[in-house]
């Protein structure tokens, strides 16, 4: 019995090694495509202030840090004690949210066009997109996003994960908040109708 659970053991670690591999990997994709995509947008009308770019920035920094960054366990070890136990299925379920979540956000970027930018802007016309994914969210970017980094977060299965997704979530949470003050300077009523029957982040929920 002894000998059958050591065995197990071995086969799963390197399983284990594989999907957190193919994390950096699916991310590295990603973020290499949202570079590419974003040349041609519209130039800015308005930009945001440095003061309010690193309120939101700095977060996300450090939550991409614990994500991929085993070496902060030398410090705070506790970072790196697991919230789930080892095996197959949660980095399978972990890889599935982060794909469909990557997928979901790039939906949203191709929805947008060339009104997206990676600041806080309004463009010079600047158009209020309601359709794709925008039907259900008003962040879907955020959206799909934050489902990445949970995914990540259960491949993982740290308590880095954990703290990178509340992290994360504290940046689009202000982001957000920024964002929609300008958009409704900038579509009035139109856009809090929009906010008034669409969810920020959660379709029915938030």
């Amino acid at each position: 019995m002894l000998g059958a659970s050591s065995s197990l053991v071995t086969v799963m670690s390197p399983f284990e090694n594989y999907t957190k591999l193919a994390v950096a990997v699916i991310w590295v994709a990603w973020l290499l495509y949202w570079f590419i995509s974003a040349f041609g947008n519209k130039a800015a009308a308005r930009v945001d202030g440095w003061a309010s770019f690193l309120t939101y920035r700095v977060p996300l920094i450090l939550a991409f840090l614990l994500l991929f960054g085993r070496a902060l366990g030398r410090f705070w070890p506790w970072l790196g004690q697991r919230f789930l136990p080892h095996g197959m299925a949660w980095p399978c379920v972990g890889l599935a949210v982060l794909l469909l979540g990557l997928a979901f956000a790039c939906w949203a970027r191709v929805a947008l066009g060339r009104n997206w930018s990676a600041t806080v802007q309004l463009k010079q016309g600047h158009e209020l997109v309601t359709a794709g994914p925008y039907r259900w969210v008003r962040h879907p970017i955020y959206t799909g996003m934050l489902s990445g980094v949970l995914g990540s977060a259960l491949v993982i299965g740290e308590w880095r994960g954990l703290i990178a997704l509340v992290l994360v979530f504290a940046s689009f949470a202000y982001k957000l908040r920024h964002e929609e003050s300008w958009m409704r300077e900038q579509f009035g009523a139109t856009y809090t109708e929009y906010m008034r029957h669409t969810k920020a982040l959660i379709p029915g929920l938030l």
